[in-house]
C-alpha cells in the first residue's frame, strides 16, 4: 500500500471536511436541542427530570388516523391536529415544557420508545399484553368499538364480519386489529400497511373487500370519501383502552400523564371539546385542501432529497475508493476487512440499515437525528457498490498500461495518478452514474424514521387530502425530471471525458 499513501492522505482531507457539517450536524441536535429524545435508559427512573431539563416533550405518532392525529397545511406548514394531539399539547402544558411531534411509521413507534428516541408515544395504542412486555402504559384515556370500512357499492354485501370470510382485509401494521382479524375471520387474508391513508387507498382501487379500524377512525373517512361507509364489526375486543405508552422504567413520566388524564376525564375534555374539534378540523380539511395547495411539501421534500443525495454521493464516493483500494491491498487485513465490509453492506437491505443505524446506533448516541441517521445509512450502503464499481474498473486496466508507464520513468504514484485513475474513470462512468441514480430513487426510504423527504411529504399530502392517486403520479413524474436530468448531465460529462 505503499504506492497508495498519498492518496490515502488525501482522501482523510476530504473526509474530513465532509464529516465537519455532519458533526456540526449532530451537536445542534444535542443535549440542549430540542431534537432528541431522552438520552438514556431510565434506570433510576429520571425520565421527568430530564424532559423539564431539555424543555421539551418528544411525542411519537403516525399521523394519518383521523381523528386521533393527522396532518393539515398552516401558512405551507404542517400543522398535527387531532384529539390525541390536543392530550400531548395539554401534557406538555402541565410539563411547563414545549412539545415535538415526532411523525413516523406506527410499527416504528415502540421500537423508538425502546431505543430512547421518542419519550412518549401517543398513536391510539391500545393496551394490549404483548405491548405491555416490552413498554409501560399510562391509564386509558378512550375506548371506542371496531367498524369496518367498505366501499358503498359493497354495503349490501357485507353486514358483520362474518361475511368476510375468504376475503382480503386490511389494516395497520402491528394494530391490535391484525390480530382481531386473523382470529375472528375465517380464511381471512389479512393485509397489513404501514399507514392508514395507505389501506384507504388499496381499499378505493379494490385491492382490498374492507379495512378494520377503530369506529371513530372509520366514520371520519367515510365523512370525507362519499365512496366509502363505515359499519360496527360486533368483533368483541377484551383491551383497558388506549393509553399513552412510555419506555420501561420511566414511571415518573408515566405518573406525570396521568395526572393529566385524570383531569382531562374529569372534564370529559375529549368527547365536549376535542373530538368535536378534530370533527370540524376535519370537515374544514377536507373542503378546502387540494393537492394544487401542497405544491410547498412537493418543493421541501425535493429540497431533502436533493441534500441527501448530494451528501450521500459525496460519501458514498469517498467510501468506495477507499475501500476499493483496501480491497486491492496486498495486506490481508485492509483486505479482510474490505470484503468483509462490501459483502456484508451487498447482502442487507437498505431499509434494515436504516432502521439499524437510527434505532440500533440511535439508541447508543441520542443525540443522533434522522436526517443524519438517514445520511450515514445511505451513505455506507452507496460506498459497498460504489467500492466494487472502482475496483472492477482498476482491474479492468491491462497491466501493460503501468508496464509502459514505469518504462517512461514514471514513478508508481505517477502512473496511477495520470495513467491508471483517469482510464479506469472513463470505463466506469456509466455504472457509476447509474449508482447515482439509484441512490437519488433509493433516499426516499429514509421516509420511513421521519426524515422529509419527497416520499414523506407525499404520504402527508395523501392523508390531508384523502387522495392517494395523484399525489403519487406527481411525486412520480418530480422523480422522473430528477433521474433524468441527472442523466442528460451524466451523459455530457461523459462525452467531455471521451473527447481527445
Amino acid at each position: 500500500m505503499k504506492q497508495f499513501k498519498h492518496f490515502f492522505l488525501m482522501l482523510i482531507i476530504l473526509a474530513s471536511v465532509i464529516a465537519a457539517p455532519l458533526t456540526a450536524l449532530a451537536a445542534s441536535s444535542g443535549p440542549n436541542s430540542t431534537s432528541q429524545g431522552t438520552s438514556a435508559p431510565f434506570a433510576n427512573d429520571d425520565a421527568l427530570q430530564k424532559v423539564k431539563q431539555q424543555g421539551v416533550l418528544v411525542v411519537g405518532t403516525s399521523a394519518g388516523y383521523p381523528p386521533y392525529e393527522f396532518t393539515t397545511k398552516k401558512n405551507g406548514k404542517t400543522e398535527y391536529i387531532g384529539f390525541e394531539m390536543s392530550l400531548a399539547k395539554q401534557f406538555a402544558k402541565d410539563l411547563g415544557v414545549k412539545l415535538e411531534i415526532k411523525n413516523m411509521d406506527f410499527d416504528s413507534l415502540l421500537v423508538a420508545l425502546e431505543s430512547h428516541k421518542i419519550d412518549v408515544a401517543i398513536a391510539g395504542i391500545n393496551i394490549t399484553p404483548e405491548r405491555k412486555k416490552s413498554v409501560d402504559f399510562s391509564k386509558p384515556y378512550y375506548k371506542g368499538t371496531k367498524y369496518f370500512l367498505i366501499n358503498k357499492k359493497d354495503q349490501a354485501k357485507y353486514k358483520t364480519y362474518t361475511d368476510f370470510k375468504g376475503k382480503t382485509v386490511g389494516t395497520e401494521n402491528r394494530a391490535m386489529e391484525y390480530t382481531l382479524i386473523k382470529k375472528n375471520i375465517p380464511n381471512v387474508k389479512e393485509k397489513g400497511l404501514a399507514k392508514w391513508s395507505s389501506l384507504v387507498i388499496a381499499l378505493q382501487s379494490h385491492k382490498l373487500d374492507g379495512v378494520l379500524m377503530d369506529s371513530a377512525t372509520a366514520q371520519a373517512f367515510a365523512t370525507a370519501n362519499p365512496d366509502l361507509y363505515a359499519f360496527n364489526s360486533h368483533i368483541k375486543i377484551h383491551t383497558a383502552g388506549v393509553a399513552m405508552a412510555f419506555p420501561k422504567g420511566a414511571t415518573s413520566l408515566e405518573n406525570a400523564a396521568n395526572q393529566t388524564i385524570d383531569q382531562v376525564t374529569k372534564k370529559d375534555l375529549i368527547q365536549k371539546k376535542w373530538l368535536p374539534q378534530a370533527a370540524r378540523q376535519m370537515k374544514s380539511t377536507t373542503k378546502h385542501n387540494t393537492v394544487a395547495n401542497y405544491w410547498t411539501f412537493f418543493v421541501k421534500g425535493v429540497e431533502y432529497t436533493l441534500l441527501i443525495t448530494i451528501i450521500s454521493v459525496i460519501c458514498g464516493l469517498i467510501l468506495g475508493t477507499l475501500f476499493a483500494l483496501m480491497r486491492l491491498s496486498n495486506s490481508k487485513i485492509l483486505h479482510g476487512i474490505a470484503v468483509a465490509y462490501i459483502e456484508f453492506i451487498r447482502g442487507t437491505p437498505m431499509l434494515v440499515q436504516i432502521m439499524f443505524v437510527y434505532f440500533g446506533i440511535g439508541a447508543l448516541i441520542q443525540s443522533l437525528p434522522a436526517l443524519l441517521a438517514g445520511i450515514i445509512a445511505v451513505s455506507i450502503n452507496s460506498g459497498a457498490y460504489v467500492a466494487e464499481v472502482i475496483r472492477s474498473g482498476i482491474q479492468s486496466l491491462p497491466i501493460g498500461q503501468t508496464e509502459a508507464a514505469r518504462s517512461l520513468g514514471m514513478t508508481k504514484h505517477q502512473t496511477f495518478y495520470y495513467v491508471i485513475i483517469p482510464q479506469a474513470l472513463k470505463n466506469i462512468w456509466p455504472a457509476l452514474g447509474n449508482e447515482f441514480i439509484t441512490l437519488l430513487k433509493d433516499s426516499s426510504l429514509v421516509s420511513t424514521i421521519g426524515v422529509t423527504e419527497l416520499m414523506y411529504e407525499t404520504q402527508l399530502v395523501q392523508a390531508d387530502t384523502y387522495k392517494g392517486v395523484l399525489p403519487l403520479f406527481i411525486t412520480m413524474m418530480i422523480y422522473f425530471v430528477l433521474t433524468f436530468t441527472l442523466t442528460r448531465l451524466l451523459n455530457h460529462l461523459e462525452k467531455a471525458m471521451n473527447q481527445p
